[in-house]
């Protein structure tokens, strides 16, 4: 439940981001410009909570940019980030009619607001959901495999379920997942596709678990970049990989042993 409402809570704050952005670029496209592309950013809501209209904006004055970074938790990088800030409002952009910017300040003023609190709550759940996974029995064994870490650890369990009997086979398990592919043959061809049906959330999960398993595991690099060369599409190779560590996870748990690298990937592999 907690894995759920914590990704819920991701969404519900990119829904609010987008509405910003949207904001933002109907009257204050400088602001878009300063801030880039990380808008639900601690430093970004300081500064429009700040600045919410492009006058305001061209008012701030370098030191007002830095007490806001500051005050947001910024250290590094200070001064060069409070120049590009500030130069960036300061530019000249296109006006709207002051009623029509005294309404988007609203509109700014609430959605700064609303982000700043589900800021709080992602945090304040995700730590709730970090101490609740790291009691589970089956925490360090799914720790153990690269690209897992708490919060996707965390969701990968809650998808599948703790359950030991659950799943018969690592086929089964992979079924279930979504990242087994379905063939599907005529008197014409024969064509391999995505599962459609499927755990939507699981299937996220492990797609993401694949990409970070790339840095994390040599042996996982070499299986996506062996489905590269072989003519697949990025999204199609990590699709494979996340295959291949369900299985991987699935023989873990059955044998309630930790993951290890020589093991999961021999490092001969024989041909397909």
């Amino acid at each position: 439940m907690l894995a759920r409402a914590h990704q819920n809570l991701i969404w519900s704050r990119q829904r609010h981001v987008n509405a910003l952005r949207s904001a933002l670029r109907e009257f204050y496209p400088g602001a878009l410009v300063a801030l880039g592309a990380q808008l639900a950013a601690p430093e970004a809501l300081a500064v429009l909570e700040l600045a919410p209209t492009p006058e305001q904006g061209r008012r701030l004055t370098r030191a007002a940019v830095r007490r806001a970074l500051v005050g947001a938790g910024r250290r590094r990088n200070l001064r060069a980030r409070v120049v590009a800030v500030h130069d960036a409002l300061a530019a000249p952009q296109l006006a709207a009619l002051a009623p029509i910017e005294a309404a988007y300040r609203e509109v700014v003023g609430a959605l700064v607001a609303m982000l700043g609190c589900l800021n709080q709550q992602v945090a304040a759940l995700e730590e709730q959901l970090a101490a609740r996974f790291a009691v589970h029995p089956d925490a360090a064994i799914l720790r153990s495999l690269p690209g897992l870490g708490m919060v996707l650890g965390a969701r990968v369990l809650a998808e599948f379920g703790d359950d030991p009997d659950r799943y018969a086979t690592a086929k089964g398990r992979k079924a279930f997942a979504g990242t087994a592919p379905v063939t599907r043959s005529s008197g014409l061809r024969t064509v391999v596709v995505a599962r459609a049906a499927c755990n939507q959330r699981l299937v996220d999960a492990c797609y993401l678990w694949a990409f970070a398993a790339l840095t994390a595991s040599p042996g996982a690099r070499r299986c996506y970049d062996a489905h590269r060369a072989r003519g697949a599409s990025h999204h199609q190779a990590l699709r494979a990989l996340g295959n291949r560590l369900v299985g991987i996870l699935h023989g873990c748990l059955a044998r309630r042993v930790a993951y290890q690298e020589q093991l999961a990937w021999p490092a001969a592999e024989p041909a397909a």
